[in-house]
């Protein structure tokens, strides 16, 4: 497939907002694809040139890419900013000055999918200190012979803000429909391989080879997610249900087969290095080959210390050892999905849990198993009064179903009121707080784009601020005054006192008295909340009383 064909398409799919026209436009395209090309397709349509198990990062920063853009072009860098202040939309701006540029040696060979793809892996493998002149001559040997209208998907692709309103859900929609195959088999096998790509060419083989996916060691899975909620509305259905404690920790997934041992955090980053005493006292817990999904916590005089504590070591990579020894981290188990060669995903977690206490001889989490809900409550505050976030509840017969946010775990804490939100932009401060950002700008998700929220300004100290400004100054797309715009890759832990309608912001709605808790490194963009989780807890905040 040409590049051509493929930018020609996301410009279809841009300017489409009915939900079958897009499946449609998707699953027409998928169809005439090549075998090698089909793979390719399914992951640079939704901006990833690759699976998240993979490890494989572009880092491709704003400045790298205004570097390459002005090289090209013939313009000076500062041209290259100006424009794309101007114009809002990077993908927009280097298509606008790819159509201006001087050169006239350009477009001499017409790009392929495998093309960009070549380059991309190209790019990701680059380290060292000379990695980023060479990353910037990869970006120039592409966009000098990509038309305008390639230049601004290349862009995207490059900055990981790829949003052509193309989710999982229309893509897995438009596999089934193109090569006639069950769409609920596409979403099994994604689940199990997380990766569009590789379920794609499993589809055009036929539904028995979706059916015989399976877990593989060291190819990490998304995580089973948990939404909020009540005891009493868990209890409904009247069964008994599992109750656990949940913890202020970092989630993580450990990996073990034939005595090597992996460790991965939520984002599904290897974090192996950084945590060289959690692995080892889950290679003595675990004798087997398995996978299992835990959370780590940090212990001090046997009481457990803040989320942050565990963090600063899943981001260490110098003095590791000296930190280990400073604080004390134990995992706490609470599944399994494989053993022995075996994949456990489709047990009812019931089942998986007896195997996780044959298979772990320690570690595993404590829990209850109750129908009574004044059990429950006394459970619930036993977790709060031991310095935990709360308890989980867990439905006997659920089955694992990775990256999906059900209603077969429900977390039960006190603070209710926050919301994982996306930093999108921010405002320089003033006074002693000029010289960084004094104020962010929030978003949510809703379909596949990021609509602003809210702002924040408070909850942050002097330090959090610094770090925040050193960590997000390269990720600057755009500026307009005293406001910035990133490249969106941060999610802010926001507390508020209320949600309200609101016609200063896209979605509808604002927060009252937002304030800034933490920045939750552990989670991806998709993890934040949704514009309809924000419309939710507004209808049931202002649900009228019911009267007599």
């Amino acid at each position: 497939m040409l590049f051509s064909e493929f930018s020609d398409l996301c410009k279809r799919l841009e300017k489409t907002s009915g939900r079958l026209d897009t499946i449609a436009i998707l699953a027409e395209g998928i169809a005439s694809l090549s075998d090698d090309d089909l793979p390719h397709f399914c992951r640079l349509i939704l901006g990833k040139p690759f699976p998240e198990w993979s490890g494989k990062k572009l880092g491709i920063g704003p400045n790298l890419l205004y570097e390459a853009v002005a090289y090209v072009t013939g313009r000076k860098r500062e041209e290259v900013i100006d424009r794309l202040s101007r114009v809002g939309d990077a993908g927009a701006a280097v298509e606008d000055l790819l159509s201006q540029k001087s050169q006239t040696s350009f477009f001499t060979v017409e790009l392929t999918l495998t093309d960009v793809m070549a380059a991309l892996v190209e790019i990701s493998g680059m380290e060292g200190s000379r990695s980023q002149k060479e990353k910037i001559r990869v970006i120039q040997r592409i966009l000098s012979s990509a038309s305008p209208l390639e230049g601004h998907y290349i862009t995207t692709i490059l900055l990981e803000d790829f949003r052509i309103g193309v989710g999982e859900g229309n893509l897995r929609d438009a596999i089934a429909q193109a090569l006639a195959v069950d769409p609920s088999l596409v979403e099994y096998a994604n689940q199990v391989r997380n990766d569009m790509g590789e379920v794609s060419v499993l589809a055009r083989k036929g539904e028995d080879a979706l059916r015989s996916v399976r877990l593989i060691p060291f190819h990490p899975v998304r995580m089973m997610l948990a939404r909020q909620g009540t005891i009493s509305g868990v209890l409904e259905e009247g069964d008994p249900v599992a109750v656990e404690y949940k913890y202020d920790g970092a989630r993580f997934q450990f990996h073990k087969q034939n005595g090597i041992c992996r460790m991965y955090s939520r984002r599904l980053e290897e974090v192996t290095a950084a945590m060289p005493d959690v692995v080892a006292l889950l290679d003595n817990a675990l004798l087997d080959d398995v996978i299992v999904d835990g959370e780590v916590i940090a212990v001090q005089e046997g009481h457990p210390m803040p989320f942050q504590t565990v963090l600063r070591r899943f981001r260490r990579k110098h003095n590791v050892a000296k930190a280990a020894d400073a604080i004390t981290l134990i995992p706490n188990l609470f599944d399994i999905l494989y053993y022995n060669q075996e994949m456990l995903i489709d047990l009812p977690f019931q089942e998986r849990r007896e195997m996780l206490t044959k298979v772990a001889s320690q570690y595993v989490t404590p829990q209850l198993v109750s129908d009574d809900e004044t059990e429950i409550e006394a459970y619930y505050h036993r977790a709060l009064d031991a310095g935990h976030e709360g308890v989980m509840l867990k439905i006997q017969r659920s089955r694992y179903t990775p990256g999906v946010r059900g209603k077969d775990w429900v977390k039960i804490k006190p603070e209710a009121d926050t919301l994982d939100l996306v930093v999108t932009g921010a405002e320089w401060g003033e006074g002693k707080r000029a010289h960084v950002f004094g104020s962010f700008l929030l978003s949510v998700r809703s379909n596949e784009k990021l609509v602003p929220l809210s702002r924040v300004a408070t909850g942050f100290s002097d330090e959090q601020l610094s770090w925040l400004f050193t960590t997000l100054q390269d990720d600057i797309i755009r500026k307009n005054g005293k406001m910035v715009f990133f490249e969106p890759r941060l999610v802010f832990e926001i507390g508020y006192s209320e949600i309200q309608k609101s016609p200063n912001y896209e979605g509808g709605y604002a927060l009252r008295f937002p304030r800034f808790i933490e920045v939750r490194e552990d989670k991806d963009l998709k993890e934040a909340n949704t514009a309809e989780d924000v419309e939710e807890r507004y209808i049931q905040t202002h649900r009228p009383l019911q009267t007599p």
